[in-house]
């Protein structure tokens, strides 16, 4: 057994014998500490494993145990060949260890030397079945998932007081887009009255409608430093939120059960600045390629479009129009000639028809007749064509051809016709 460490005789040389005038130097009372931690023998305590990061290649690998029904955890330490592989976080586990407690400050770890994995742990266990029930309700299901605004009016913003998560999304927001407006609540996030705190900071920002997207964000923890973040109330909240809600709580590789109804998740504080607000460097880079681009197809269009008017200008019609004029001008000429000799034609003809009806017509006209001698006689009735419709001193009416003459029957002949 290591000996005693030596008091001073200048020191009260018991705790009990100190005083504000005599009091130990800190240095002493963590050697004592230390003395009376290393005189404890090795012993077995369960718990259940919070965190656990391996470390490939490492000779000592970290784990932090917690007590399965209060609020206490601590450091385990244990050679990398005695941490068995199902050993995982949320593992409920027995571990064989001796205390051992660190002067330089004075915390309290165990050195393990066997560690043996007895179940599920409870916390986790009761996560998990919760997850499961949520996703059977339907809050995870991405169509319900609202889209983020492309730059919002105005971002609300739910993280612990005097954080890093603060700066890192108030700042690299305002890197990416200067003019970015924040609606800042800063509250618990950790412990009792955390869940409480974070419902009332998002019903408040839900409320206001210049808010247009609402981050949860929380720097990196332990898992029961983070388990307000799957709280079912919370959850519920912001699953039901009119506004789009981002989760970006912890780091990479923490996953809150917040995570899964947020409309989108961030992988940490940073990441949820980038995706909150566009770049404006890359925004106006993009404006100018735009521009580039745009006035290189105005140009190549205009210059297409000057081809294509030199083409159509280079076509006869337009390179020598007075040819089309003329063309027509002669067509006009023949078709004037060619009118005026069809009509001169037509008219010849219809004279030539015309004299040789007229000759026809002149030939069985009784002008003729009476031209070669013959005359008509009429009496009353009409023309006289038979002796027998005439009677002696009946008078008659003769036409020659040129005058008439009144005449007397004196005396009738019937019968009597002449060749």
């Amino acid at each position: 057994m290591a000996s005693r460490i030596p008091v001073p005789a200048e020191l009260p040389q018991q705790a009990a014998l100190t005083s504000p005038d005599h009091p130990w130097p800190l240095r002493l009372l963590s050697a004592k500490i230390k003395e009376y931690i290393s005189a404890m023998s090795r012993l077995w305590v369960e718990g259940e494993v919070i965190t656990l990061q391996r470390r490939p290649g490492a000779k000592v690998q970290f784990l932090t145990l917690r007590d399965l029904d209060a609020n206490n955890s601590i450091t385990v330490k244990i050679l990398s060949f005695l941490l068995p592989d199902s050993v995982q976080p949320g593992s409920r586990v027995v571990v064989c260890a001796k205390p051992d407690f660190y002067e330089g400050n004075g915390s309290l770890s165990l050195w393990a030397d066997e560690i043996r994995p007895v179940g599920l742990g409870d916390i986790l266990a009761r996560l998990e079945m919760l997850k499961k029930q949520l996703a059977a309700e339907g809050l995870f299901d991405p169509r319900h998932k609202q889209p983020l605004p492309f730059l919002p009016q105005k971002i609300g913003l739910i993280c612990g007081r005097n954080t890093k998560a603060k700066e890192d999304v108030e700042v690299n927001a305002r890197l990416r887009w200067p003019s970015v407006a924040f609606d800042t609540r800063e509250v618990q996030v950790q412990g009792n009255g955390a869940v409480d705190a974070m419902l009332e900071a998002l019903a408040a920002l839900d409320a206001r409608p210049e808010v247009d997207v609402i981050v949860l964000a929380r720097g990196g923890g332990s898992v029961e430093d983070l388990l307000p973040f799957s709280d079912e109330r919370l959850v519920r909240a912001a699953a039901s939120a009119h506004t789009p809600v981002v989760s970006a709580i912890g780091h990479e590789g923490d996953s809150p059960i917040l995570d899964l109804a947020a409309d989108v998740r961030a992988s940490t504080p940073t990441d949820a600045a980038k995706l909150l607000v566009p770049d404006v460097s890359e925004e106006y880079a993009g404006i100018a390629e735009a521009r580039v681009r745009m006035r290189n197809t105005i140009s190549a269009r205009l210059t297409q479009a000057g081809r294509e008017l030199e083409a159509i200008l280079a076509r006869p019609p337009f390179a020598r129009p007075q040819t089309m004029i003329d063309m027509r001008e002669s067509d006009l000429s023949s078709l004037r000639l060619w009118l005026r000799n069809h009509i001169r034609r037509t008219l010849d003809s219809s004279a030539a028809e015309q004299s040789n009806l007229l000759s026809r017509l002149r030939a069985l006209s009784p002008q003729a007749t009476l031209d070669r001698g013959y005359s008509i006689l009429r009496d009353n009735a009409g023309i006289v064509t038979d002796a027998q419709n005439v009677s002696v001193g009946q008078n008659l009416h003769a036409i020659l051809s040129s005058g008439s003459l009144e005449l007397g029957v004196t005396t009738v002949h019937e019968g009597e016709r002449h060749g």
